[in-house]
């Protein structure tokens, strides 16, 4: 079994976006997005397993700023439980230590509990709720973890 995580290329997009179709639909992004994403002030990354796509994240950074967000994370239904969300959540803080960040911030639904608890595992912790944060109207657990 092999696991390669790299920084994300044009090639990726359409399989990111075929990765996302399992999703709610309002938590995907479109094509464009993800060109967007890929070209502005932030980090793409996909993990590989077995020359297969099956992961990506996306990590922001704001010049002038000590604080990076993972903006998004998503693992194929087929390779949960394998631990790739935690070597993309790990690579991104890497990233954000390089580019002098001294903490890591997210928001997660309430409702995902699944995600919650591996954020936490991580180092993460509750620092705000956000009433209704996402377009269903549903509030946002917001998150942070202190890099060392």
């Amino acid at each position: 079994m092999s696991i390669i995580i790299r920084e994300a290329g044009l090639d990726d997009i359409a399989p990111i976006v075929e990765l996302e179709q399992g999703f709610a639909a309002e938590d995907r992004f479109p094509a464009k997005t993800w060109l967007r994403l890929m070209q502005g002030h932030s980090c793409v990354h996909v993990v590989k397993k077995d020359l297969k796509l099956v992961g990506a994240a996306v990590h922001l950074f704001r010049k002038g700023s000590s604080v990076a967000r993972l903006y998004s994370i998503s693992v194929a239904p087929e390779a949960r439980g394998q631990g790739l969300a935690q070597l993309l959540m790990a690579h991104g803080e890497d990233v954000a230590r390089e580019k002098v960040c001294t903490r890591m911030r997210l928001e997660v639904r309430e409702s995902n509990e699944a995600a919650i608890s591996l954020y936490k595992r991580s180092g993460y912790r509750v620092i705000a709720k956000i009433e209704g944060y996402y377009p269903d109207g549903e509030a946002a657990q917001r998150m942070e973890k202190v890099l060392t």
